[in-house]
């Protein structure tokens, strides 16, 4: 894994759109040489080969894992595949990088990070959010104590296109498909949490009720230092991409605020206009690419990666925990969530 300055070798699991995305920001990372894109559709493969200016393609994720050069993976396949190709990857001790989850299940994913501590390969899960810029300064901020006993969090996403009905029979759920992101900045900023009271409710799209889901949902959340938190979600927004975080403290306050895309405002008929994002790809560009330029880093200077497989099932038990509060009209304990 860059052994001797040599590039890191890397094969890239999953050619769609995300999986495009990856590809162009490993090949902009000098340290890196992408040496085969795998997707089960042969034309997505080649595209994304021809991206990449990768050595091969193939339609089986598991030929690339197992390809002459392959130092590491990055896994941007359907969640249900997640689980059995990091295992895969770990048995044949290359350094992984997969989007999030693990798998939708507690007791297969905890049954993944066994395998992983096991294989002692570096893993580091897409939990991208932690990489922007934004989040990574409120980051450092609380950890240097600047605001103090950290009292509460409040995070609101929203989405700006509904996705199709067909997603979410697949999905898990709101709070583990779209929530969990906010769920694990609630953790990575503040700390465990305790205890949680959800809700959830179809309010502007009719066709969710189909696959047993929900487009709105709001979660309370007990930490186990005391603050209290509030996770607003919502998977429709005319407007556009929505989202924003606070974190107050005894002695001062954070905020990542839903940034303009640019920093351009249009005055006219008494109204301001600016230029928002559209979509999550538009407003995490650079949190994907530093991501991706953190796991290489760490694989290359042999340091653990972070965040790590307990840090996806931790924030998958919360995700759960607030499904089944959500089913069960009640606060859960996180103590009561196990695999």
């Amino acid at each position: 894994m860059s052994i001797g300055g040599e590039p890191i070798g890397v094969a890239v699991l999953g050619a769609g759109r995300m999986g495009q995305t990856h590809i162009r920001n490993l090949a902009a990372i000098p340290d890196v040489r992408i040496v085969c894109v795998a997707d089960p559709n042969p034309h997505a493969a080649e595209a994304g080969r021809a991206l990449a200016r990768a050595e091969r393609r193939c339609t089986d994720p598991r030929d690339a894992i197992k390809a002459e050069g392959v130092d590491a993976v990055v896994i941007v396949t359907p969640t249900s595949t997640h689980a059995s190709l990091i295992e895969t990857a770990a048995k044949a001790g290359k350094a992984i990088w997969s989007e999030k989850p693990i798998a939708l299940e507690l007791a297969e994913t905890a049954r993944v990070v066994d395998v992983v501590r096991a294989a002692g390969v570096p893993v580091q899960l897409g939990f991208m959010r932690r990489f922007d810029p934004g989040y990574a300064a409120a980051k450092a901020r609380i950890e240097a104590g600047e605001l103090g006993r950290i009292e509460q969090f409040r995070a609101l996403s929203r989405d700006t296109y509904p996705p199709p009905v067909e997603f979410l029979h697949h999905a898990g759920g709101i709070f583990l498909d779209m929530s969990v992101h906010d769920l694990d900045l609630a953790r990575f900023l503040v700390g465990e949490v305790e205890e949680v009271y959800a809700w959830a409710a179809v309010l502007a799209e009719p066709s969710f009720a189909e696959a047993d889901d929900f487009d709105t949902a709001l979660a309370m959340l007990r930490f186990e230092s005391g603050a209290m938190g509030v996770v607003e979600t919502a998977r429709h927004s005319p407007w556009g991409y929505d989202i924003r975080t606070e974190v107050a403290g005894a002695a001062g306050k954070v905020v990542i605020e839903d940034v303009s895309k640019t920093s351009a405002t249009f005055s006219h008929d008494f109204a301001f206009h600016g230029e928002h994002f559209e979509s999550f790809p538009d407003r995490f560009e650079a949190a994907f690419r530093l991501e991706l330029e953190a796991f290489i880093e760490a694989v290359r200077d042999g340091r653990t990666p972070t965040p790590g497989p307990e840090d996806a099932l931790e924030t998958l038990r919360l995700a759960v925990a607030c499904t089944r509060s959500r089913a069960e009209g009640r606060p859960v304990k996180l103590a009561e969530v196990t695999a």
